[in-house]
């Protein structure tokens, strides 16, 4: 039996074939992104690029899919692309084990023929080039706005970057694409809950400059929708 049957029974043959022949970059692998490639990669889509110059840490273990015990250390990339070929061995993936910068995002992103671009990074400067860039060249694309300090699921909302409100995260990289002449156009997975200031702490690193209290359930959820975006984009009807 396929194990993409039930798929099929739900999609029908043309648009999973659609999945199959789509190709879907995935930047940021932690908390929501790992969540969102791997409901892409259930979905059937047939080629991905998963990036992320992560390893693994022991404060990921209560919310991203690549962190075990023994996992710790090994990088998140790598991991889940082991994983998705163990789903599916006939997917085809490309493993960028870095973080990209402003000129390797416009490399990545020219590197071959995307369907879609998925936005999971958690640092500003390059979350919005990777945005811009992609639609500079014409990419649809999905970004996922602040999952930290959230617990309420109803207030989860799909929404043009433009509509969305009480966001931190959306705010910033709603100013930034503005100043770069983008007003809207973008599709993000954001939540209206206000996020309490108690759980936010400063952190001076190279990356970060807060930490946010996360609950377990709340970055998988941001994965979720984000990959329904995906999938429901690719096998539109056109």
């Amino acid at each position: 039996m396929n194990w993409l049957n039930r798929t099929e029974l739900l999609l029908g043959a043309e648009k999973l074939e659609k999945l199959r022949n789509s190709s879907v970059l995935v930047v940021g692998l932690g908390g929501v992104g790992a969540y969102a490639a791997e409901q892409i990669c259930r979905a059937g889509v047939g080629k991905m690029t998963l990036v992320d110059g992560d390893v693994v840490e022991t404060t990921n273990r209560n919310r991203q899919l690549t962190a075990l015990v023994s996992t710790t250390g090994q990088p998140k990339a790598e991991i889940l692309a082991a994983r998705f070929r163990d789903v599916n061995p006939e997917i085809e993936l490309t493993v960028v084990n870095d973080f990209i910068s402003d000129e390797k995002t416009v490399e990545l992103l020219q590197s071959q023929p995307f369907d879609f671009v998925v936005d999971c990074i958690d640092t500003i400067s390059p979350k919005v080039f990777l945005i811009y860039y992609a639609l500079q060249l014409g990419l649809p694309v999905v970004s996922s706005m602040g999952a930290g300090g959230k617990m309420d699921t109803e207030k989860i909302r799909i929404d043009d970057i433009s509509k969305t409100n009480y966001c931190k995260l959306a705010k910033v990289v709603r100013k930034r694409l503005a100043d770069l002449g983008i007003k809207k156009g973008v599709q993000v997975v954001y939540s209206t809950e206000v996020t309490d200031e108690n759980a936010v702490c400063a952190e001076d690193s190279q990356y970060k400059k807060s930490i946010v209290g996360t609950i377990s359930y709340m970055p998988p959820l941001f994965g979720c929708f984000i990959s329904s975006v995906v999938i429901r984009g690719l096998t539109a009807s056109k």
